[in-house]
């Protein structure tokens, strides 16, 4: 029992030791997002500011339409978030559950795209949405995310592989017809993995830079993404607010991933199955 309390204790004391060194980062920046100017730039290093300042978060929201940016983030995250889940569950099941000619190569030809870079595709893509008509606005950013991702789809594909084929003929013994098979019987059992799809694409088109950074012109399209990076000129870096809309932009996704990491976690574990 006294070896047991001891592991116990030196593991956990390692795991503490670990999240701080993990979220040293956040706390520094929650720090010199509270200081002065003087005392971000003074020598040596002031790590506790004399006085607070959490008017800092309100001035550095305001010193630009973000509220605007995180409206135009939440529209392009709920979106695309639904889009893959949609496209991505309707193809996976597709692959999983039936069979028809070439399935095999279609879906080796899928999983090829993986290997393209999206450097090698943007140019290409972005002709074709000016081609569009679609630069300057937050469709290119959305309805690609209708046609699905690859990973995703085969992330929901092993999953669906597991399933016994006995539960869908059952259904259709019943009555039940292909959708509902769908919709009722496989969409519930697939709430773990569409969850951790659901996190990761949240996590990846919240943060996304380079995409708005390309197909976005006007400042009331920007994404909380651009406005943040609007901070750092050529000749100036405004570290203060900088430092604060930081910490705002990752409140979001933290939220979403501390309610669905139970689910995140069933759907690795499914996915290794």
């Amino acid at each position: 029992m006294k070896m047991t309390r001891k592991y116990k204790f030196i593991m956990y004391s390692i795991l503490v030791l670990f999240s701080l060194y993990f979220l040293f980062p956040f706390i520094w920046a929650l720090i010199t997002a509270l200081k002065t100017e003087g005392e971000v730039f003074s020598f040596p290093p002031k790590f506790i500011p004399d006085v607070p300042l959490f008017s800092n978060f309100m001035d550095a929201w305001n010193s630009q339409p973000f509220g605007t940016y995180f409206k135009n983030s939440m529209i392009v995250t709920v979106l695309t978030t639904i889009g893959q889940l949609i496209s991505c569950s309707l193809v996976a099941y597709g692959f999983a559950r039936y069979d028809f000619k070439y399935k095999n190569f279609l879906f080796i030809l899928l999983l090829s795209t993986m290997m393209i870079p999206w450097d090698v595709t943007m140019i290409p893509l972005y002709m074709e949405f000016n081609l569009f008509g679609w630069i300057n606005t937050l469709k290119p950013l959305i309805i690609p995310a209708f046609f699905g991702s690859a990973y995703n789809i085969f992330l929901l594909r092993q999953f669906l592989m597991n399933i016994p084929k006995d539960l869908e003929n059952a259904a259709r013994i019943d009555g039940a017809n292909e959708f509902q098979i769908f919709y009722k019987i496989f969409l519930p059992i697939m709430k773990a993995p569409l969850t951790l799809i659901a996190v990761l694409n949240i996590i990846l088109v919240w943060n996304d830079y380079l995409g708005p950074l390309i197909y976005l012109n006007d400042q009331s399209k920007y994404t909380m993404a651009l406005g943040l990076a609007s901070f750092q000129g050529v000749h100036e870096l405004q570290i203060i607010p900088i430092m604060a809309m930081t910490l705002v932009m990752i409140i979001p996704p933290v939220i979403v991933f501390a309610f669905a990491q139970k689910y995140i976690v069933e759907g690795i574990s499914g996915s290794i199955k």
